[in-house]
């Protein structure tokens, strides 16, 4: 009886497991049916954003270039001046030192994981299984009054202070139009190690054939960007450290 026991809750968990993985699917399939199509968020090269950042009770205009490829560029203006604050050109990751304004490249860790960050773009969603992660839907919540689904993503382990750390995101979606409203990350370093932090996304407009949030926020910031533009053509010196300066 014991072992037909065993076999009966293996049989259900097995069928659960199927269940959820297939609603997980279901639910990230009607996002990017409903922000523009799979197919032109594959087409996507590249992004510059631009907006402001408000935080500690300062507001901070900036503008970000991504590329598919994993370039990266953040430009802020402080005091009328723009400063290439952080970048990252394909090999080498780099920021301003906060102290002496200096630019600094990053160590070989921070810049190993900015490498494994670069598959998130421009959705951790996109073709997830071939990006080697792993989705589940957790369950419902309620939030603000607000019904979602809670979609666990599991990526490739990141590396802190020399340590294999996991790499788990949870992301909340409205039931009702199938997008992100929340993300959901554990702080892995510093004085606020092991708690979460929440970032709540919203305002979501069309840029020519896709949908981007317009607004992100958390207890610590919060980003409301002005303008989208898709398929930027820029300078690879954009990216580049700046020897010699």
């Amino acid at each position: 009886m014991n072992a037909l026991k065993s076999i009966l809750v293996a049989i259900v968990l097995a069928i659960s497991s199927s269940f959820y993985a297939q609603t997980a699917d279901e639910i990230i399939n009607n996002y990017f049916e409903n922000t523009g199509g799979k197919e032109n968020w594959e087409k996507l090269e590249g992004i510059t954003m631009k907006g402001v950042m408000k935080m500690q009770g300062k507001e901070i205009p900036f503008e970000q270039v991504m590329m598919k490829d994993g370039r990266q560029v953040t430009t802020i203006e402080l005091q009328g001046n723009k400063i290439v604050w952080a970048a990252y050109d394909g090999e080498i990751s780099w920021s301003r030192n906060q102290m002496t304004m200096e630019a600094e490249k990053n160590d070989i860790e921070t810049t190993e994981n900015i490498k494994k960050q670069i598959k998130d773009w421009p959705s951790p969603f996109l073709n997830y299984k071939e990006k080697g992660y792993t989705v589940e839907l957790v369950g419902n919540e309620t939030i603000n009054g607000t019904d979602t689904f809670k979609i666990k993503v599991i990526k490739k382990p990141i590396t802190i202070n020399g340590e294999s750390q996991p790499n788990i995101s949870h992301y909340y979606f409205d039931t009702e139009n199938f997008t992100p409203i929340i993300i959901e990350e554990e702080i892995q370093d510093g004085p606020m190690k092991g708690q979460k932090i929440k970032m709540f996304i919203s305002n979501y407009q069309k840029v020519e054939n896709l949908y981007f949030p317009f607004s992100q926020s958390s207890e610590f910031q919060s980003m409301d960007f002005k303008e989208f533009h898709l398929n930027p053509e820029v300078e690879k010196t954009l990216f580049s450290f700046p020897e010699g300066k």
